[in-house]
């Protein structure tokens, strides 16, 4: 049995920083360690039968260090309770078998990240979960996707991967709701310091700690964060049931990460607006996605609910796929690679690496875009290397 760590969702009187610092990370009241030990260990001594010391029996029902974290994570999101994974797939997997059964429906974005679509399109459709694809930035397309009585959640990603779609939260939860159904965000993009959906009516908050919460490329998890203790609850069951656990080095890792997470976004968003300002100037590129962009279709939702815009960046070039592909040949500074949100700047071609799985469904990406995660390197060296690169789109 795990131990209870349920926290109630009240304002908080402490900022961001301070609470991803502190949240769940008291000095060690053993050695007065001001960073919390990793507890790599499977089992705890009992004091006789049931005699657990602070609840702990087992590893994969709790283990000091994740609880940690998932305390921290709790705090940053203002959630009652969060839950770290194995992976943000294992998170994924882990909630919809919780929430869904065979002959349920759930409506997801038609711009959804590859992982999460091939999670419903070729494992959970073949255990009766049926969804449909729906434009969500148009809330009127979602309301008409949703199936009464039987959706029973609405998935959105917002930012979006990789078009960087803006949904408006609090308008979605009201028409989730409405039909009885609960409103999933994944907020991998965005991280908890910039957007914080369950203060805007979402039900479930999903992340690849991977990305920026971990934010330096050295770790795979995922997390859930709830704020309904019936929920938090039957999830409890499932993690542990399940058992896709965050082992206790990565938990450690991820908690690391957290502490900067703050500084980290801040630079990342400067970053960003400033390769945005050079690509939108720059003969080779055709369109630039980018929510702090005016022109942007979600701009001013974005402005409503984000703190700020973000460090993920993506671009079409003029030439098609071969001057993508040129593009993505030519940076030095920009690594060539999957995933996102490390402090290092990377650059992919999601038509062939993260949304290949996509490819020939309504879902499928332009073969000229380019995604950037723009790192907290000089940004200077960022501008310099993306000229370079652009410059051989053109041979």
């Amino acid at each position: 049995m795990a131990p209870v760590t349920d926290r109630q969702p009240e304002s908080q009187p402490q900022g961001f920083a301070t609470r991803a610092i502190h949240a769940g990370q008291e000095p060690d009241p053993q050695t007065g360690a001001v960073v919390p030990p990793i507890h790599q260990v499977s089992t705890f001594k009992q004091d006789g039968v049931g005699g657990l010391r602070g609840g702990y029996e087992y590893a994969r029902s709790a283990n000091p260090t994740r609880t940690a974290l998932e305390e921290c994570l709790a705090a940053l999101e203002g959630g009652l309770r969060a839950f770290a994974f194995a992976s943000g797939l294992a998170a994924e997997d882990t909630l919809l078998r919780t929430v869904l059964s065979p002959g349920d429906h759930v409506v997801l974005p038609d711009d959804a990240y590859g992982g999460t679509y091939r999670l419903f399109a070729r494992v959970l459709q073949r255990w009766g979960i049926d969804h449909t694809a729906a434009h969500m930035p148009d809330v009127d397309a979602v309301a008409a996707a949703i199936q009464p009585g039987r959706t029973k959640v609405v998935w959105v990603e917002t930012p979006s991967n990789p078009l960087l779609g803006v949904s408006d939260i609090a308008a979605l939860a009201q028409v989730s709701h409405a039909a009885g159904a609960r409103l999933v965000v994944d907020n991998t993009f965005a991280s908890p310091y910039l957007q914080q959906p369950l203060s805007l009516g979402a039900d479930v908050v999903v992340h690849s700690t991977t990305k920026y919460i971990g934010g330096h490329s050295d770790v795979i998890g995922g997390a859930l964060v709830v704020r309904d203790a019936e929920l938090a609850q039957e999830l409890a069951f499932h993690q542990n049931a399940m058992g896709a656990v965050s082992g206790p080095f990565d938990s450690w890792l991820v908690l690391r990460g957290a502490k900067t997470l703050a500084v980290r976004m801040d630079r990342h968003c400067d970053n960003a607006r400033a390769v945005v300002a050079l690509l939108k100037e720059h003969p080779e590129v055709t369109q630039v996605f980018w929510p702090g962009l005016p022109e942007h279709n979600g701009h001013e939702v974005a402005a409503k609910q984000m703190r700020n815009f973000g460090g993920m960046v993506s671009f079409r070039v003029r030439g098609g796929m071969n001057a993508a592909l040129r593009v993505c040949a030519a940076t030095k500074i920009f690594t060539l690679a999957e995933s996102l949100g490390g402090v290092e700047s990377l650059i992919e071609h999601p038509g062939k690496m993260t949304h290949a799985s996509v490819a020939g469904s309504a879902l499928e990406v332009p073969d000229d875009l380019v995604r950037l995660s723009v790192g907290i390197e000089d940004i200077s060296d960022l501008l310099n290397d993306l000229e370079q690169a652009l410059a051989a789109a053109k041979s």
